[in-house]
């Protein structure tokens, strides 16, 4: 049997390191990939986007939490000096959400409330679930004016108040739709009811922004909208950071829950 034990001086890999690939494991993916939304947003958005050493932080361009994504990218050193440098990338008055992939202490003291520990799950490609159904006819946004109604619906059905005063198309711009985003709009008599989207990066396919009006729910729109942006990519798996409420939806399509990870508000 091969010794296990590393030889004198040997470096050993956590997973973490910029040089390792993203497909070391599949959170590695998972954070790459949501970095690579975290982007997109912020690029489609008119707004900044900051890096550091095992951070990143996008700003979306409001004031709202919900378009400034910061993401702890590897295990701090300090946590210290990494929410340090988080809360120095955001102006002030623009809160963000800082989302950690991994065990965090108490924050409070830097000045972060807990929001929650969100499970992220995956869809594997083997998987074979039914294809949901529902009145809902999804239509992929492509149109000014359908990426105007996933907006309205992102804002009232999620929902966003503090995203209500940006002007029409001022979050999904043309623009996000150009590269490896797609966004889906649900549509029931013809009147806009859900959206969802899919971002293509690191070899899975993040699913996010998943909204439904509150008018429109019970009639599987949610679940409807979830399966356009998990198969949009059909050859690569689907990841997603679920709520508690919405877990049992997205395991009726085939997604695994893997890991909690740790949401922190920056006010």
């Amino acid at each position: 049997m091969t010794s296990m034990l590393p030889e004198e001086g040997e470096y050993l890999t956590t997973g973490w390191e910029p040089g390792v690939p993203s497909t070391d494991s599949l959170v590695r993916q998972a954070v790459d990939a949501h970095v690579s939304w975290a982007r997109t947003l912020t690029a489609a958005s008119r707004g900044g986007f900051t890096e550091g050493p095992g951070w990143c932080a996008g700003r979306g361009g409001g004031a709202s939490a919900l378009l400034n994504w910061a993401i702890v990218t590897s295990p701090p050193l300090d946590w210290a000096s990494t929410v340090g440098a988080i809360s120095a990338a955001y102006p002030e008055g623009v809160s963000a959400i800082v989302v950690s992939p991994f065990p965090t202490p108490d924050l409070t003291g830097h000045g972060l409330g807990l929001v929650g520990h969100p499970p992220l799950m995956f869809r594997p490609t083997s998987t074979v679930t039914a294809v949901p159904t529902s009145p809902i006819e999804v239509r992929q946004a492509t149109t000014h004016a359908e990426l105007q109604d996933a907006q309205r619906i992102l804002v009232e059905g999620y929902p966003m108040p503090d995203m209500a005063d940006l002007p029409p198309g001022d979050f999904y711009r043309p623009e996000v739709v150009d590269g490896s985003t797609r966004v889906y709009v649900g549509y029931h008599d013809g009147v806009p009811v859900a959206t969802s989207a899919a971002h293509s990066a690191a070899g899975v396919t993040v699913v996010e922004n998943v909204a439904v009006l509150e008018s429109a729910r019970g009639r599987g729109a949610g679940a409807a909208l979830t399966w356009a942006a998990t198969t949009r990519w059909p050859d690569q798996g689907a990841v997603l950071i679920a709520s508690d409420d919405g877990q049992p939806v997205y395991e009726r399509l085939g997604f695994l829950r893997i890991v909690r990870w740790t949401a922190w508000l920056r006010p």
